[in-house]
């Protein structure tokens, strides 16, 4: 029963890996599920085990990319600091940066920034919730711009051949959000 569980497992690991292949080269819409299974060298049937089409490997692959709230570290606010988990995202970012380049690339998901930042931004919030008067709704806006400007300015570092160490971008990434941007420009 194990062997069978491990070969089944196998399996849909290899249908994953030979779509991610493909979808590194080019556009979901130019993937068939003809392609996949070749690449994989197993027969349309066995795909049709584990997915339905090929936007559900796509599905399948970013959510287990996405942190659910248990697996993010709680988030603590010193004082003076905006809370910004910071180390826990350029981890995050990291560890899965094969991936991360190329889903928030120019050929990628749009949505899943989207997925990504909706699933980090609760824990954010969290650390606010019993502030006195906090904006609400100002509040989504500023994790909003703050989430934004941090997935996307950890493509950008993805995406460059000659980049900072991920230290130098921790520092330049917290003096963004503590001073500004017009601080950290030259004078």
């Amino acid at each position: 029963m194990k062997k069978r569980e491990e070969i089944t497992a196998q399996t849909k690991q290899n249908i994953i890996d030979a779509f991610w292949g493909l979808y590194c080269e080019k556009r979901i819409e130019k993937i068939k599920v003809r392609d996949i299974t070749d690449k994989a060298g197993y027969n349309r049937g066995t795909f049709y085990e584990y997915f339905t089409d090929v936007y559900d490997v796509l599905e399948h692959i970013e959510n287990s990319l996405i942190p659910t709230l248990d697996e993010l570290p709680p988030v603590s606010m010193p004082s003076g600091t905006i809370g910004m988990p910071l180390d826990m995202f350029l981890k995050l970012y990291e560890q899965n940066s094969r991936y991360y380049s190329v889903l928030l690339g120019d050929n990628g998901d749009p949505a899943f920034a989207s997925k990504l930042k909706n699933s980090i931004k609760p824990t954010i919030v969290k650390v606010f919730a019993d502030k006195q008067n906090v904006d609400q709704i100002e509040l989504d806006y500023i994790m909003e711009y703050t989430l934004s400007a941090m997935i996307g300015i950890m493509s950008y570092w993805v995406k460059r051949s000659e980049h900072l160490t991920s230290e130098k971008l921790f520092e330049l990434i917290f003096r963004l959000m503590e001073e500004g941007v017009m601080k950290q420009l030259p004078r």
